[in-house]
């Protein structure tokens, strides 16, 4: 495989403003714009969804990729742990898919309708319950341009 080092962990919130604000008072975390769109995606077992997708990310490495929670979706909390996945960049995104499915990690989300390969990002289960997130190489430097900049909670909250 040809993944990166680790660039973040995926947590998901029950309130993505809320999450920010925690997070920047016990962390003293700054955070990068919040994204928000509906994301077309397939499933582990092959059905085609349209789910709603609020995320924000921290400006500084070890990134934290904060994420509004989606009931009945992948994204929900839970009593356990909210912590979601951890996430790579990769250059072959859909061949590491197929390596980490054939090693018994199957395959959960993917971007995209069809049978289409994924071309931004995929999620796998392993028998731990932890997920993997591969996310296009291709993708850094727009995420870089976007996501990790900084910006004040009181400027996303207008």
């Amino acid at each position: 495989m040809r993944l990166s080092a680790m660039f973040h962990v995926g947590i998901v919130v029950p309130d993505l403003n809320a999450g920010r604000a925690r997070f920047s008072e016990l962390l003293g975390t700054q955070w990068g714009p919040i994204l928000e769109n509906q994301i077309q995606v397939r499933d582990g077992d092959g059905n085609d969804l349209e789910l709603p997708n609020r995320i924000c990310y921290s400006t500084e490495a070890p990134y934290l990729e904060l994420i509004q929670e989606v009931p009945g979706t992948t994204w929900v909390c839970n009593e356990h742990s909210n912590l979601h996945h951890i996430g790579f960049f990769t250059d072959a995104l859909a061949v590491d898919a197929g390596t980490l499915s054939a090693a018994a990690c199957p395959l959960e989300l993917l971007d995209g309708h069809g049978d289409a390969p994924p071309s931004s990002f995929t999620y796998h289960r392993d028998d731990l319950g932890v997920r993997l997130e591969l996310v296009n190489a291709e993708l850094r430097g727009p995420m870089e341009q976007f996501l990790f900049r900084s910006q004040s909670i009181q400027e996303t909250q207008q």
